[in-house]
């Protein structure tokens, strides 16, 4: 019996926290572990996923998640996703909890095997706190790749941050009086922000309900 040897330089390793990797590398190492469900590269840097836990990630997920997708019901142009990869340069691979994408001339496409390559022009991540890296190196790959609306929810903080990008910084937008805050890039898109971070899913749906009527009626 002939054996085949495997050379060291052969083996390809197990992703890392911390491994320092191209995306083309990232990818490679990724799909050879299909037990992994989250691993994202950022700025070179690779970040595993550990478990989550319902109040503070899983809960809130699922009402961004929500509040997306009614408004994808109601606008058949644009295509929401829930922590899909997306391909943005050669040193981030991100996988963001809840993106919005303009299907047709928007920023980012489909690629032949089913990822968005290019940048949503919308983006939600569900973060801890402000030490978070979505509010550091995150942030900063999303703001040099156009990402124009950049949303975190600080769940520990219990404050929810609506970046827009303007002259390549992001800027905080801020609520009206009414604690509303409407999108700049999607017309009806509107957050009732007290009423998503109390949990009352049924408040934030009927304000965006409102910002729906009110874009058919522009």
């Amino acid at each position: 019996m002939i054996q085949t040897i495997i050379k060291p330089s052969q083996i390809i390793p197990p992703l890392e926290n911390g491994d320092k990797l191209t995306r083309l590398e990232f990818e490679s190492r990724y799909q050879r572990m299909p037990h992994l469900k989250k691993a994202e590269l950022i700025e070179g840097i690779v970040y595993m996923g550990s478990p989550l836990r319902i109040k503070q990630h899983g809960n809130p997920h699922i009402h961004v998640a929500t509040w997306l997708g009614t408004y994808e019901a109601a606008n058949s142009g644009v295509q929401a996703g829930d922590n899909c990869t997306v391909r943005l340069d050669a040193e981030n691979e991100p996988q963001p909890d809840a993106l919005l994408r303009i299907k047709e001339g928007g920023q980012s496409t489909i690629s032949e095997d089913g990822y968005v390559e290019g940048a949503p022009e919308l983006i939600v991540e569900i973060a801890a706190s402000t030490v978070s890296i979505d509010l550091h190196d995150k942030q900063r790959s999303y703001r040099r790749n156009q990402v124009q609306e950049y949303l975190v929810w600080r769940v520990y903080d219990q404050k929810f941050d609506w970046f827009r990008l303007r002259q390549e910084k992001y800027i905080k937008l801020q609520p009206d009086e009414q604690g509303i805050i409407k999108s700049e890039i999607y017309p009806g898109l509107w957050l009732d922000v007290p009423a998503l971070l109390s949990g009352n899913l049924a408040k934030v749906l009927e304000v965006l309900q409102q910002g729906l009527r009110n874009q058919n009626e522009d």
